[in-house]
């Protein structure tokens, strides 16, 4: 059931987008358009400097053109399953009207462009004509343009839809029919366009080079203020020999699209931060919603569940990381849940018979990376979906999943045996167990050494803090999901294992002289003393005592390490290697740790310096309140954005941190 303010919601997309004209109703809540610039036009086929629309799991997605242009029709569509992803259509649903019986086009001038929560509008006005133009999703495999027209005097028109295929893909551009269909080289898949709607009783299609046109068979007739819709559905089917996409009925989907994103937007009621006006947090947290399903893919090839890519922006990430897919989850979790549960499965479809889970795993497996795992937070992400949900039956089908996974680090990862993990890789390389910390640069690594612990499984010579305050934490979290499906003995040992660990971690790794925790050395009493974000991990997991905690807060707050204008950057400022703009993680702020810093300043009592804190990494994010995405990292020091634009788990961080 609906809440009310879902309703509310709900009722007034259908007011906006029903029967009526779009141009005189309007559209739900103004306030969401245009969190995000979509506006850009490929000036190459790897052109990916400005942002793309995607929704539903597409692997498909548009643009609106840039500001200026003044034709019909959207940019598009970029195919991200076509290798790295390019782009394969330059115009796609061009209106071309011109009156019946006369040999001139009917000009139209643009009047709005927006990109809104779930669609993207645009809107052209004439003297005898008006046209808007809502392009959305009705499924992963079909978008549809939908084209309204209203008369302003009895008038017959002639109807062209037409389209532009990018130089490279015109050889594989056809008519089909009453279709267009488009193929690519190398690859199986098939990208279809036809038009339907009022009036639309046959078509007529023409192919010329890299342009095609469909054209309705007879002139439309339109009487005074009265309105006509057509739809220009384009349809991808990612291998025909392995599966199909089955075309809906284009009202209803539109109808679906609408009540799918009023759920999604009634969850940001609850975004809130002290000192923070709730419209900004609001806004905030409606960007990264449409960042996190903008970068949502459906199961295709060797991905068997729904998940969500790091960025669509960068070309390295058209596949699923492991702990990205974690703080994915736990963000999902509070607005789309059934897409949170198939992000970990998406990932568990792979664990193997010891309980290893891959770095990462894309549409073809060939590439996946079985050198190294990621940072164990499966078991957070699991609990965050049942406390979202109350689904207890997901609980019991990750549960022993799990439990193998975290197993495994103890089996694999533990060189001397002491309970306590390190980072490694399965062929022995230094780079791969950076890796598998994800901090893959960060200086505490630069002297590690490789030991051998067996068949497959290598070892840092270092115990990390981070790595192991995960592990504490997954005891705790495993013992809370045991209880809930009726596991008591289960739980009862969790807890007593997440004891034995948590006094592990404090005599190993917190620095009484340096009021810190840190990484340590293999087989002596010597620490790693390199402050970086990972010494707070003890404080979000709560290992810490109150004294040990008030002395690492000490350090977080510090001006000179890390109270930095965009606090929580990964590597202290005063240290002399940090590098805040080149260093990935050698200083940049990233949102996951910036997170994590948060809530372990709330974890101990430290309420009004954690929301001081991320009222700075909300307010001194350069454009995060305005229409800049969201970054891969940002700099301390100025808030400057860098890396990957439209990053998941930035997204992801920033909605937890809001909630």
């Amino acid at each position: 059931m609906h809440s009310r303010l879902t309703r509310l919601i709900i009722a007034v997309g259908l007011l906006a987008f029903g029967t009526g004209s779009i141009a005189q109703t309007g559209v739900p809540d103004a306030r969401f358009l245009d969190v995000l610039d979509m506006h850009g036009m490929p000036a190459s086929p790897t052109d990916r400097s400005f942002n793309i629309f995607f929704d539903a799991g597409a692997w498909h997605g548009y643009s609106l053109p840039p500001a200026g242009d003044d034709d019909t029709g959207f940019a598009g569509p970029f195919v991200h399953s076509l290798g790295d992803g390019r782009w394969v259509g330059q115009r796609f649903a061009r209106v071309l009207l011109r009156e019946a019986g006369t040999h001139q086009d009917i000009m139209m001038m643009p009047t709005e462009s927006h990109a809104a929560p779930g669609y993207l509008v645009r809107r052209f006005s004439s003297p005898s004509v008006s046209v808007d133009q809502i392009l959305f999703f009705a499924n992963s495999s079909q978008a549809v343009a939908r084209i309204e027209l209203k008369a302003t005097r009895a008038l017959d028109i002639n109807v062209t839809i037409a389209g532009q295929v990018m130089p490279d893909e015109a050889n594989g551009l056809a008519a089909r029919g009453e279709a267009v269909a488009q193929t690519f080289a190398h690859s199986p898949s098939i990208l279809s366009t036809a038009l339907h709607g009022d009036g639309v009783i046959a078509r007529r299609v023409t192919v010329a080079g890299a342009a095609y046109r469909i054209d309705l068979n007879r002139p439309l007739h339109l009487e005074p203020h009265q309105t006509a819709v057509l739809y220009v559905d384009q349809v991808l089917v990612y291998d025909p020999h392995t599966g199909t996409s089955q075309a809906l009925d284009d009202a209803t989907a539109w109808m679906r699209n609408r009540e799918r994103w009023a759920g999604y937007l009634a969850s940001i009621a609850k975004s809130h931060l002290a000192g923070l006006p709730d419209d900004v947090a609001q806004r905030v947290a409606v960007k990264a919603i449409i960042t996190l399903l903008g970068n949502w893919r459906a199961a295709r090839g060797d991905l068997h569940h729904d998940g969500v890519i790091p960025s669509y922006s960068n070309p390295d990430f058209n596949g699923f990381w492991a702990w990205d897919s974690w703080k994915h989850a736990a963000a999902l979790a509070l607005f789309a849940p059934d897409l949170a549960r198939d992000q970990m499965r998406a990932m568990f479809d792979y664990q193997t018979a010891d309980g290893m889970v891959p770095d990462c795993i894309y549409l073809d497996k060939a590439n996946d990376n079985w050198r190294d795992t990621k940072p164990p937070l499966a078991t957070w992400a699991t609990l965050a979906i049942y406390r979202a949900t109350g689904d207890k039956a997901f609980l019991a089908e990750m549960y022993d999943r799990l439990v193998r996974y975290h197993r495994w680090w103890f089996g694999a990862r533990d060189h001397d045996h002491n309970g306590l993990a390190e980072y490694g890789s399965t062929d022995g390389t230094a780079i791969a167990a950076k890796w598998e910390s994800g901090m893959d640069n960060a200086v505490r690594f630069d002297t590690v050494i490789m030991l051998k612990n067996g068949e497959g499984a290598w070892s840092m010579n270092q115990e990390s803090v981070d790595l192991n305050a995960y592990l504490y934490k997954e005891k705790i979290d495993l013992a809370t999901i045991a209880k809930a499906i009726g596991k008591s003995t289960d739980a009862r040992q969790w807890l007593k294992e997440a004891a034995a660990m948590r006094e592990a971690i404090q005599t190993r790794m917190y620095d009484r002289q340096y009021g810190y925790f840190f990484d340590a050395r293999l087989g002596r009493d010597d620490r790693v003393r390199v402050y970086g974000s990972e010494g707070w991990a003890p404080l979000w997991a709560s290992i810490a005592s109150p004294e040990e905690a008030a002395r690492v807060v000490s350090v977080m707050l510090d001006p000179h390490k890390f109270a930095t204008y965009m606090p929580f950057p990964t590597l202290a400022q005063d240290d002399p290697h940090f590098s805040p703009i080149t260093g990935y993680w050698r200083g940049p702020v990233w949102l996951d740790q910036a997170y994590f810093g948060v809530e372990a300043l709330r974890r101990y009592g430290y309420a009004k310096q954690a929301d001081d804190m991320a009222r700075r990494l909300v307010l001194n994010a350069i454009g995060l309140t305005a229409q800049a995405p969201m970054y891969e990292n940002y700099d301390p020091l100025t808030g400057q954005g860098y890396q990957s634009a439209n990053f998941s788990w930035a997204a992801a961080s920033y909605l937890l941190l809001l909630r």
